[in-house]
């Protein structure tokens, strides 16, 4: 195996099921899939075993009891639980087109990791996608998308934009590379070195606060906004709190002032 695929999930079940077929039609299917459970019912733990057999790469569940939002303490734990030395972080509301593994391995580099972002869908196209329109692939056909309701925007770029163009728009986009939850990759090593996520951190750029640490550790971030394309479901932010939020933004200033490289909170507690 040549990367392993790291899946966030909490208790929604249907939008998982999409994620694991969209992986199960991947061009390069050298890669073993770790799910990050941060405490889900029973049932997510049942659609799995029941698709396990289904799907054409291994899956290891990783899970640990709810209480409340602790995304960065089940990413620590599966990282541990990955059994090889490039990781691929997404989500389990992210439907990744059929080149997103080989494009992460196309692009990466030692002392690098992999900046990409997502394309949202409205409710009703994210309910309407099934398992055939994933297989096929057609619910990356932006005809097919607006035939369903999708409006026109530039943003529509990130699904019609073909080679070379794409090259180019990775390059002038403003948006800056960062470490980006729904599409990131990186060196096992070097998310080691960091001591993984800060488990202080619940919900609001978590992520984000990783990837500079891996900055101030001399890893530089590069932009693959549009060659690594997903799919993103919509959904409810319950855990969205105003004293998560500033909590986060505190740590990540205290980061970024100090060049914080390894968290006393992480994989290993410090």
């Amino acid at each position: 195996m040549k990367a392993s695929v790291i899946v966030s999930t909490y208790n929604s079940k249907e939008w998982l099921a999409k994620v694991l077929w969209g992986l199960h039609v991947q061009t390069n299917l050298e890669f073993e899939v770790v799910i990050a459970d941060d405490g889900s019912r029973d049932d997510t733990r049942e659609m799995i075993d029941e698709l396990r057999p289904q799907l054409n790469y291994p899956i290891t569940h990783v899970w640990h009891e709810d209480n409340g939002f602790q995304k960065s303490q089940i990413l620590n734990k599966a990282i541990v639980a990955s059994k090889t030395d490039y990781l691929i972080f997404t989500d389990g509301d992210c439907i990744v087109r059929k080149d997103f593994v080989q494009t992460h391995l196309d692009f990466r580099k030692e002392g690098h990791f992999l900046s990409g972002g997502y394309f949202k869908l409205p409710m009703s196209i994210s309910k309407l996608i099934s398992k055939d329109d994933i297989l096929t692939q057609r619910c990356f056909d932006i005809k097919w998308l607006k035939q369903n309701g999708l409006t026109s925007s530039i943003k529509n770029l990130k699904l019609t934009a073909k080679k070379p163009f794409v090259g180019l728009l990775n390059f002038l986009t403003p948006t800056s590379p960062t470490w980006n939850g729904h599409n990131a990759s990186g060196w096992k090593k070097d998310l080691v070195t960091i001591n993984g996520f800060n488990e202080e951190m619940q919900y609001g750029g978590q992520d984000r606060e990783l990837g500079e640490r891996l900055v101030n550790l001399g890893i530089k971030p590069i932009q693959i906004r549009y060659s690594a394309i997903c799919l993103h479901l919509d959904h409810k932010r319950g855990y969205n709190t105003p004293e998560s939020i500033q909590k986060n933004i505190n740590i990540r200033k205290k980061t970024r002032s100090e060049k914080i490289i390894r968290t006393p909170i992480g994989i290993e507690k410090l």
